[in-house]
């Protein structure tokens, strides 16, 4: 799939990608029905981890290009040749004796999607990710960096497909491990995906790898109805936390509870003072959560270590149409959202909260250009969401993504066929092997 990319100052570029047969993971190079596909041409993997005993190419006749598998910010260079010289030949021998330790290195720092077409090598790579050795290094390793996660039903079956930012390529993840509930996606954290749903008349809800495959349901809760859920992963102690806010049932006020995977249980916690949100949409950051209140106008935030309740009256800005939280990096909290009365007049902004001041300030206007673009009509309705300060928006009429690098301030379109599910579910992604559903 093509990945397009554009800042507000500077062209765009296209990468490319190729369909994996038989296998676990592939390159997304082919839709389902009702969506429409992107090609672009294939690329010649001449790494010595991508093909045992392949041989380098000549300089003469490489073509250079920048690629960034590691993050945003860190660059390296990818070659790709056309011809493979007898003069440098990959000796299988060496490879072949290669100490465990070393080996374990290497994979480990391979991408992610890219270690099942080396399964396939032989014995002793296809049971690399059940191999505690190897879990240890992918867990000291840099992460790959931030990913798209979509997700989507095609005639009741569960599709997943996964956008690389770094690598700028689609992959498809099989989902058929899942069982075959009324589920949607909850969020993601920590490599770890959480999804609610009914098995029937009964309110679920699970936690997933898609690396590895696995999953698992997490107990019913005291009050076991359908809640609005947020999940987070706390890599230090590798426990995962998901948290049910207070809701109304019926006449009935329902408290917040709380699941820890360390104690594999519900706790019950304070139920929210009686207040009248904007929507349900949350963010989640410096272990706290927050909510959006019209009456009285402001954001509930929950502690999560104390477990209780308090309004921050932190009033919304003038002319506000509909705006989202965005959770940043440590205390940053972001909130997006279109301004303006008249169609010809609306712009889409983004605010951070001033904790000292406790009041909303401008860091940043989306361009024109992209407003138009991805609002055609000035009704129409968008999803905004994000992480490490990335903020991602995608509309209904789309079928592409706007990328907003608060960092960096620039602008960047992602182009996909994933993204063009009139039901697809967007959340940010980092993949691991080394997160536990347990």
């Amino acid at each position: 799939m093509d990945a397009v990319g554009e800042s507000s100052e500077s062209g765009s570029g296209v990468s490319s990608s190729q369909l994996m047969k038989n296998g676990t993971f592939r390159d997304e190079e082919s839709c389902p029905k009702q969506v429409s596909p992107i090609r672009g041409g294939g690329s010649r993997n001449t790494s010595p981890l991508g093909r045992v005993g392949s041989r380098n190419t000549s300089p003469s006749r490489q073509k250079v290009i920048k690629t960034k598998p590691r993050g945003l910010d860190e660059e390296t260079v990818a070659t790709f040749g056309k011809a493979v010289h007898p003069d440098v030949q990959m000796e299988d021998n060496i490879w072949a004796m290669l100490p465990e330790d070393l080996l374990n290195e290497i994979l480990a720092r391979v991408p992610p999607f890219m270690i099942f077409r080396l399964r396939s090598v032989c014995k002793r790579w296809n049971s690399i990710l059940q191999d505690n050795s190897f879990l240890k290094f992918h867990s000291q390793v840099p992460s790959h960096g931030p990913c798209l996660l979509t997700f989507w039903k095609n005639s009741q079956t569960p599709q997943c497909s996964v956008f690389s930012l770094p690598l700028k390529t689609w992959y498809r993840i099989p989902f058929n491990f899942l069982p075959q509930w009324a589920f949607w996606l909850v969020g993601s954290s920590g490599g770890l995906v959480c999804f609610s749903g009914l098995d029937g008349l009964t309110f679920k809800t699970l936690v997933c790898n898609p690396l590895t495959q696995t999953w698992r349901t997490l107990p019913s809760m005291n009050y076991n109805q359908q809640r609005q859920l947020i999940m987070v992963v706390d890599r230090t102690d590798k426990s995962f936390k998901v948290i049910a806010t207070s809701d109304i049932y019926g006449d009935k006020s329902l408290p917040t509870e709380v699941y820890d995977s360390k104690i594999d249980k519900w706790t019950v916690h304070q139920i929210m003072p009686a207040v009248n949100l904007c929507s349900s949409k949350m963010a989640y950051c410096d272990s706290r959560l927050y909510l959006e209140t019209l009456s009285p106008l402001g954001l509930m935030m929950y502690r999560l270590d104390s477990g209780y309740w308090e309004h921050i009256p932190a009033k919304f800005p003038r002319s506000l149409l509909d705006g989202y939280l965005v959770a940043g990096t440590q205390k940053r909290l972001f909130l997006v959202g279109r301004i303006g009365l008249y169609s010809t007049l609306q712009s889409m902004r983004i605010w951070e909260l001033d904790h000292a001041k406790i009041m909303w300030v401008e860091i940043s206007r989306m361009p024109p250009k992209y407003f138009r673009t991805l609002l055609r009509l000035s009704a129409e309705r968008f999803e905004c969401f994000g992480q490490d300060n990335l903020i991602c928006f995608t509309s209904w009429n789309q079928g592409k993504g706007l990328l907003y690098d608060v960092d960096k301030k620039v602008w960047s379109w992602i182009a996909g066929c994933a993204l063009q599910s009139y039901n697809s579910q967007v959340c940010f992604y980092e993949p691991r092997f080394d997160a536990s559903v347990h």
